[in-house]
């Protein structure tokens, strides 16, 4: 199947959101719109789209006069596997104690290391985005720190990467939870590749919406490697479902929006422990304050 990508640059972040929105109307319409930062320090912002026909150029010269943007550069890109090119590119993570790695890097894990096994077709979670990396230093980093988690949920938990290194450190079940059943079946699949589905138990659910998380609340730690306005929206869940002195891991935060995720953390009752930026994005760990 042919692609196409149309690229565009230009000044200011609420521009260049209006205009993604603006591609996201047109006809044919594009299976994907990307809005990103240049980050040289020039302001300018690019803005693509990907299309599995031809885009209207016409359409797209139209916008780009609109939105005071750059005229669209549009290109056809070849047919690629990308699942083998992802294999031959994506090398293997190291996070504390934790080695994250795909099948075709079998041979490469380190003696002594906590081993997690995703294969490059997974497109989230596979510990090399920011997030995903940020999670599992703070759990190395709790887990240094001689906490041992009894009783721990991953929310939103995609791959479930999360709960699988929570499974290898320490001896009880963990809940891993998402909204989107394809990536509950994919968790379950990790879970058994990674020969951890007698640890995991894998659920669809929103939030903390579901009756088997609310039997096992209060968590001593939950993940959430979702994004800003869920996690925001989460904060009070996370302060009823979070024992005294326990943690919630968080990311899928922008550098920009972590100190909103944070205030309202501590209205939820929560300190932060650690705070760490990788690249763009941030990961907290916040500790429920101990009932006195």
């Amino acid at each position: 199947m042919a692609t196409f990508t149309a690229l565009t640059t230009l000044v200011g972040k609420s521009q260049a959101e209006a205009l993604g929105e603006a591609m996201e109307r047109l006809v044919p319409e594009p299976t994907g719109v990307g809005v990103f930062e240049i980050e040289d320090g020039s302001g300018l912002w690019e803005v693509g789209g990907y299309f599995t026909e031809a885009p209207d150029e016409a359409g797209l010269a139209v916008l780009a006069a609109a939105f005071e943007a750059k005229p669209f550069v549009v290109s056809e890109l070849p047919e690629t596997d990308w699942v083998a090119h992802v294999k031959r590119e994506l090398a293997p993570v190291e996070a504390g104690r934790f080695f994250v790695y795909g099948s075709h890097d079998a041979d490469k894990v380190p003696e002594g290391a906590e081993p997690l096994l995703i294969e490059a077709a997974m497109a989230f979670g596979t510990g090399h985005h920011g997030t995903t990396l940020g999670c599992l230093k703070a759990l190395d980093r709790v887990a240094n720190e001689g906490f041992v988690g009894e009783n721990v949920a991953d929310i939103g938990c995609g791959t479930a990467v999360l709960a699988m290194g929570a499974a290898r450190i320490w001896p009880n079940k963990v809940l891993a939870s998402d909204i989107d059943e394809v990536a509950v079946d994919v968790a379950k699949a990790n879970a058994v590749a990674n020969g951890l589905e007698d640890k995991l138990i894998c659920l669809e659910a929103a939030g903390f919406g579901h009756p088997d998380l609310a039997a096992k609340a209060p968590f001593d730690l939950v993940f959430a490697n979702i994004l800003k306005a869920p996690l925001v929206d989460l904060a009070p869940d996370m302060g009823n479902n979070i024992a005294p002195s326990g943690f919630a891991i968080l990311s899928g935060i922008l550098n920009e929006q972590a100190d909103e995720v944070v205030a309202a953390y501590q209205t939820a009752g929560f300190d932060v422990h650690t705070r760490e930026e990788i690249g763009e994005w941030t990961t907290l760990t916040m500790q429920r304050s101990a009932v006195s």
